[in-house]
């Protein structure tokens, strides 16, 4: 399976490509950021963002994409800003048939480290000892971008047989006068 993982921001979007199964060694295949100056307007840094997505998934065709899922923080305007980077992200793969799949920063932390509480730093050491690097990938948004895509290496296959028993159960369930499966 290969995954461009995407850690969105307007100002720095990390992304990074992992490829592997779970239980098997991962590989980085590629890691960066996709940069936009902060003084620029608001449409012209979404633009330089898809082209950044787009060069991305032109170079080295990943699977699925996996996106950190926006969460409210207290600094609305950075979460609009991450909110915009993130549909792009979306957008991009969406308009290639690319599944894409959201992860929350906790979901992200305790599949890398162990702990959904873990600070950047200990995410840095992890994704350098999991794909085997000589040194944690900088900027901090980089090395988020990788653990994002290992996630949902490690992740997936759990949440594929869920959702396919989900949708098993549904198509065998009966339904009842209120429309809904029993």
């Amino acid at each position: 399976m290969r995954v461009l993982g995407v850690d969105p921001g307007l100002t720095r979007c990390g992304v990074g490509v992992v490829e592997g199964v779970a239980g098997r060694p991962l590989t980085m295949l590629g890691v960066g950021v996709v940069r936009t100056p902060a003084d620029a307007e608001l449409g012209r840094r979404l633009v330089g963002i898809e082209q950044g997505i787009e060069r991305w998934l032109d170079e080295y065709r990943p699977e699925y994409v996996a996106v950190e899922r926006v969460f409210s923080q207290h600094n609305v305007r950075t979460v609009m800003g991450t909110a915009q980077a993130s549909a792009v992200a979306m957008l991009c793969a969406a308009r290639r048939g690319i599944p894409v799949a959201l992860h929350t920063p906790s979901e992200v932390k305790a599949a890398v480290t162990g702990s959904g509480r873990a600070d950047k730093a200990q995410v840095g050491a992890m994704v350098t000892r999991l794909l085997r690097l000589d040194a944690p990938p900088r900027p901090a948004d980089a090395a988020d971008a990788l653990a994002l895509a290992i996630c949902h290496i490690w992740r997936a296959p759990a949440q594929n047989r869920l959702q396919r028993a989900v949708a098993q159960h549904a198509a065998t369930a009966p339904i009842t006068s209120k429309g809904r499966t029993a």
